[in-house]
């Protein structure tokens, strides 16, 4: 292994910048291999191309002859591309994206064939739903699934495929995938925000929910990674001792960006702009070899699909630079994290973004509205917003120096903080003249001054109001932006319902007016909520005391996060928004506290692995030179050998005192994990691995971290942290 650690350091050393040309300008670049509405205006008829905006603008369903001339247009646009397949590009709840590629190809007989893709094949298509994870909804004698067309999503060309974004259900009618869910989230959250907005705005038709990601990465040079078994398996680091140098003097962020992760960046963005993902920002992040990019915000159902795409082809992209990109939020011990914040904002057809104040007391007022909603809906379900992103990987950096902490709370910044006091003083139920005015005018009013940088960042806070959104902080590099957007937009769809019930209440039954009747509403509201509301530092002891008086919860593990996915509560708000059945709700929970306990196993077997294969008879290696040098020594100096040798004794003793830790530990690691999987019960099953073989990991590691630093460098077997996040 040693000598593998050598080659790949001297290969790595070798690699020079990829040579990228850029001859066209981005506009120009956007969309070309996207089959958007101006592609579509070129190819299709005009009620193709109606039926295809209505769908998309209105959810009105697409007739099958319509389907055909869609197919038909996008087959011959494809081919004039030098497209040889197609495909139903869909995300099942593996959390990577899945592809069956068919050719265009048929035969007619007589020795000729044709290019034939037609609106069956465009609307739907079967793949087997049994090897999927899908939480016993499927049988594995029960194969048959369906893939089916979504139109809201423009269908793209990837290298020589047409790809067709699609929703994936079960023969039986579940959503196997993370996009159904999340496209009848956006409908219940629209139908709800547009009966609200009503109260202000007779014109508002639609209300459409907008997600821009930023997605944080690591880039590591691909002959390094390759040396490192753990980071092949389990796209991180299991132990290694850290550098001497590592983030402390805060040069990396922000810093210049290195050629070779410049040009690997440069070829990503261009492959980004032909197919439609509006990447617009790129930087160094925190820690070396870390970066981020963001693009410009979208609808939400599209941004997912983007980001999906996006870690696809940023892998595809960085294998042709020598680079390997780590998704995993916690892919080194000691080191800033990676997260995706998902920076969330709800908006009119008419063009008001929902949670940006206006420049009227009246649109304030709707402002104050959905954003004391939004407060509120995070409040209600705060443990269900943590088990959005839970997962084995997340663990690690929630609670971290540089992340969010595992217990959800809402920052909004001092200015708002004060605006929501001042409502809290409203009189219950009508409001005196000068009571009006005084709102309107000198609190309400003056929102405006509220701009984008009189909102102070709070990076400790997993919800934060940044002006005009709100930041989701918690969400993991590695997630698809699908599962907490559905359950977001779900949340604040049933809160918004909720408050129409209780304002429409006020009007009718106390014959309050309607400014009237919401002051009340949010004024109970904002009373509801302060706990959520934080604006101090989230790290550490005292907040965590702090938010246990505040009763919210505090779900350090997965396994006890997602406990919240299937309470009474979580199973009737899904089935009264119509997102999810309970059959669909229960599946989910199953899938996910089945794959974190098959993460932590794998991993177990892993460090396990290189533990006893690797480190420990490399450590006796080195132990053996040692006892050499002893022997040695005592032939020369007789019985004055033991004043010169004593150091090296002493070295040989606590080499051996860390073999014994990490064979005794992986013993207790492998018995705790056979225990585990004899354990029928889902949940106690994961519980196990969370509090029995997880906690083991950091025991083993700490005998091979110290050996590292013990054991001559030249016979050390895995490739070291100033290695893989220095190696430029």
């Amino acid at each position: 292994m040693s000598t593998l650690r050598f080659h790949a350091v001297k290969e790595s050393l070798a690699y020079k910048p990829v040579h990228i040309e850029e001859k066209e300008r981005r506009s120009d670049l956007f969309g070309k291999n996207v089959f958007n509405e101006n592609t579509m205006r070129q190819y299709l008829t005009k009620d193709a191309f109606n039926g295809v905006m209505n769908a998309i603008s209105h959810g009105k369903k697409i007739d099958r002859s319509i389907a055909d001339q869609v197919s038909s247009s996008m087959k011959d646009w494809a081919l004039s591309k030098g497209v040889t397949h197609y495909t139903h590009w869909f995300q099942p709840l593996t959390g990577a994206t899945a592809e069956k590629h068919d050719a265009f190809f048929e035969t007619i007989g007589g020795g000729m064939a044709i290019e034939k893709f037609g609106g069956d094949q465009l609307v739907q298509q079967e793949p087997d739903a049994s090897s999927f994870p899908n939480g016993g909804i499927r049988n594995t004698f029960e194969a048959r699934g369906y893939t089916a067309w979504d139109p809201t999503s423009p269908a793209f060309i990837y290298q020589t495929t047409l790809c067709i974004p699609t929703i994936f259900v079960a023969y039986t009618g579940e959503a196997l995938d993370f996009k159904t869910p999340l496209l009848r989230a956006l409908n219940a959250v629209d139908t709800a925000a547009t009966a609200v907005c009503r109260y202000f705005d007779k014109n508002v038709k639609k209300v459409t929910s907008s997600l821009g990601w930023e997605q944080e990465y690591f880039l590591i040079d691909k002959m390094l990674a390759a040396s490192r078994p753990d980071i092949t398996l389990t796209g991180r680091t299991m132990l290694g001792h850290s550098a001497a140098k590592g983030q402390q003097l805060d040069d990396h962020y922000f810093g210049s960006i290195p050629n070779r992760a410049l040009n690997f960046m440069r070829e990503l963005e261009t492959e980004c702009m032909l197919l439609g993902i509006p990447v617009k920002t790129r930087h160094n992040e925190v820690a070396p070899n870390q970066f981020e990019l963001a693009p410009i915000y979208e609808e939400a159902n599209l941004a997912v699909d983007h980001n999906s795409l996006l870690m696809d082809l940023m892998g595809r992209v960085a294998s042709r630079h020598n680079f390997k990109v780590l998704f995993h939020e916690k892919p080194f011990a000691g080191m800033n994290g990676s997260g995706k914040h998902n920076n969330w904002s709800l908006s009119t057809d008419t063009g008001v973004n929902l949670l940006g104040p206006g420049k009227t007391p009246m649109s304030n007022l709707q402002f104050l509205t959905f954003f004391i909603n939004t407060i509120k809906a995070v409040y209600k379900h705060e443990a269900l917003l943590r088990a959005s992103v839970a997962s084995a990987s997340n663990d690690h950096r929630l609670g971290a120096s540089e992340a969010p902490p595992a217990i959800m709370s809402v920052f909004i910044g001092e200015q708002l903080t004060k605006v929501l006091d001042e409502l809290e003083g409203v009189t219950k139920g009508k409001l005196s003249p000068q009571e009006k005015t005084e709102l309107k005018l000198n609190v309400i009013g003056k929102i405006p001054d509220v701009l984008l940088d009189n909102t102070d960042r709070n990076r400790t806070s997993s919800f934060a109001f940044t002006g005009n959104k709100f930041e989701f902080r918690a969400v993991g590099s590695t997630a698809n932006c699908g599962n907490p957007m559905t359950v977001l937009n779900t949340i604040v769809a049933k809160q918004l319902k909720d408050f129409k019930v209780e304002v429409d209440a006020l009007i009718n039954k106390k014959d309050l007016k309607k400014d009237e009747a919401v002051f009340n509403v949010l004024r109970e509201y904002i009373k509801d909520t302060k706990a959520i509301l934080f604006e101090g530092n989230g790290y550490g002891k005292p907040w965590e005391v702090e938010a246990k008086k505040r009763g919210l919860s505090h779900n350090k593990t997965t396994p006890e996060a997602l406990s919240a996915k299937i309470s009474k509560e979580t199973i009737d708000l899904f089935e009264e928004m119509n997102v999810m059945s309970r059959v669909e709700t229960q599946a989910r929970y199953e899938i996910e506290m089945e794959a974190y306990s098959k993460h932590i196993q794998i991993e177990g077997r892993v460090l396990g692995d290189i533990a006893r294969n690797h480190i420990v008879p490399t450590a006796i290696k080195y132990q053996n030179i040692l006892i050499k040098n002893v022997r040695g020594l005592k032939e020369i100096f007789e019985e004055k050998y033991h004043d010169v040798s004593k150091e090296q004794v002493l070295l040989i003793e606590e080499i051996s005192n860390h073999i014994a830790g990490i064979n005794s530990n992986v013993t207790k690691m492998v018995d705790q994990r056979r225990k585990a999987n004899a354990i029928a019960d889902i949940e106690k099953r994961a519980l196990a691995y969370a509090k029995k073989v997880k906690p083991l990991f950091d025991d083993i590691r700490y005998h091979c971290d110290k050996l590292e630093m013990l054991v001559d460098d030249e016979i050390w077997p895995l490739t070291k942290y100033r290695e893989l996040l220095f190696t430029r």
